[in-house]
């Protein structure tokens, strides 16, 4: 195995299982860098999976995951939170800690025992609070939140760890439509602006053909198509993934794919809204 070449994340014959469930067979990828690769497939096609393999939360049956081409697991944990952040599906705070104070725990992986906090950990903690739009909520218990807010402040602390490599696990969860588009604008800045390399698991079909710079397709534990959206999104690929008759068209507003729903079989389509633009009385 090359050390010094290819992407700064990958996998290579990955197998992923729990207990005795096998649910990814050999499977190889490499996250472009400085891109916001997203992963999307059916409900149980191991995209969650892939995402903690790539996090070292679960550890691979065979084959490995590299990170700055080392194998991730001969890193120490502190090591890997220093290169890496993950944004889980669900987490859970701490009885009785502030937004700031959680926020502040995205540090932990910069403290050492002859450097505790600094103007560098407060500077982080404030850009992470500034980019997520909670700093009005820094000194509120975490308890007090809506679902929406609380994903916004843990978004922010995996900010604050100021990590190179970012992973989301499903990050528009809870949010309401204008949270969802904020938070993926924020990704699409990461990466454009900040050289970030972000991995999302999405599923919404459309939010990840317009903000993924790479799209991975999964289905069965396998990645059935993987490059840009543009290149690989098509009536027939997302049938044969998701079982979702449909015309792929450009999206109006960013030239994107747009995968539309084919009206329902059997049933009489609605006539079209009239639309008013003007009245004389």
């Amino acid at each position: 195995m090359g050390e010094t070449h290819g992407s700064r994340l990958r996998a290579e014959g990955l197998a992923l299982s729990y207990d005795d469930r096998t649910v990814v067979r050999d499977l190889t990828v490499q996250i472009p860098d400085s891109g916001f690769t997203v992963i999307v497939g059916p409900n149980a096609c191991g995209k969650s999976t892939l995402l903690k393999a790539l996090a070292r939360i679960l550890k691979p049956t065979s084959g490995a995951v590299y990170l700055d081409h080392r194998e991730i697991h001969g890193y120490s944990t502190k090591e890997v939170a220093r290169r890496l952040g993950l944004l889980p599906q669900t987490s859970i705070a701490p009885g009785g800690i502030t937004v700031g104070g959680l926020v502040a725990r995205g540090r932990y992986p910069h403290q050492r025992l002859l450097r505790q906090w600094s103007p560098q950990d407060e500077a982080a903690v404030a850009a992470a609070l500034e980019l997520t739009r909670t700093r009005d909520l820094a000194d509120r218990f975490v308890d007090e939140l809506s679902g929406g807010q609380r994903q916004r402040v843990w978004l922010a602390l995996v900010l604050a760890q100021e990590t190179p490599v970012l992973l989301l696990d499903e990050p528009t969860t809870y949010l309401d439509i204008a949270h969802q588009i904020e938070v993926l604008d924020l990704c699409a800045e990461l990466h454009e602006e900040r050289g970030h390399t972000l991995v999302a698991v999405l599923h919404d079909l459309n939010q990840a053909c317009r903000y993924a710079t790479d799209l991975i397709v999964m289905r069965d534990g396998e990645i059935v198509a993987q490059g840009a959206p543009q290149a690989i999104v098509t009536a027939e690929l997302v049938e044969a993934t998701f079982g979702l008759p449909c015309r792929v068209v450009a999206d109006p507003e960013s030239g994107t794919p747009m995968v539309v729903p084919l009206w329902r079989r059997g049933g009489s389509r609605p006539a079209p809204a009239e639309v008013v633009v003007g009245s004389d009385a």
